[in-house]
């Protein structure tokens, strides 16, 4: 199958998306530069550019960007060459809402493996498409940040925390499912 990807602007910096037409295979964070974007999404990949590759899914991640409410649980995504483990905790992750978080342990829990949020950790820390599956929405149970592996590390995660929470604040609520 074959595979494309963009590179966009964001109000963060520049984001990367790559999958087929069907669905996303991977997503790079906001860096400073299209050329590191580039460098972290293809990485062992070979893909054609399509600048317009999921335009309005580009739209979406832009606007998610500038503050605005977006739904992202929707999204086809791929979970092949993933571990057992992983794919059911990134299933159950994919559904937790713009605004919401889940710790370590609650994540482990709903995945079917009670004991087993450090493995949560880890799958987090492999997790090949960070924002459309909400990595930075996981939280430990103390409340704290905890780690985050993605490009920007835990300052990008707080980032993206308090930017879901300030349009919360500004009055709009998610959708009731």
């Amino acid at each position: 199958m074959a595979l494309y990807y963009s590179i966009f602007e964001t109000g963060f910096g520049w984001f990367g998306i790559l999958g087929t037409e069907e669905v996303l295979v991977r997503t790079c964070l906001p860096l400073p530069c299209p050329s590191t974007v580039s460098a972290s999404l293809l990485s062992g990949q070979t893909a054609h550019r399509k600048p317009d590759y999921r335009a309005e899914l580009q739209k979406q991640i832009q606007e998610y960007f500038e503050g605005k409410y977006v739904d992202l649980a929707e999204i086809p995504v791929s979970f092949e060459g993933l571990s057992d483990f992983c794919r059911k905790a990134l299933k159950v992750l994919k559904n937790v809402r713009y605004g919401e978080i889940i710790s370590y342990s609650d994540l482990a829990v709903q995945a079917g493996s009670p004991k087993a949020s450090r493995a949560v950790g880890r799958a987090l820390a492999g997790n090949p498409l960070p924002l459309i599956v909400p990595c930075h929405r996981v939280i430990r149970a103390d409340g704290s940040v905890g780690g985050f592996s993605a490009e920007g590390g835990v300052l990008m995660k707080a980032k993206m925390l308090r930017l879901e929470q300030s349009v919360f604040k500004k009055g709009h609520t998610a959708p009731l499912i």
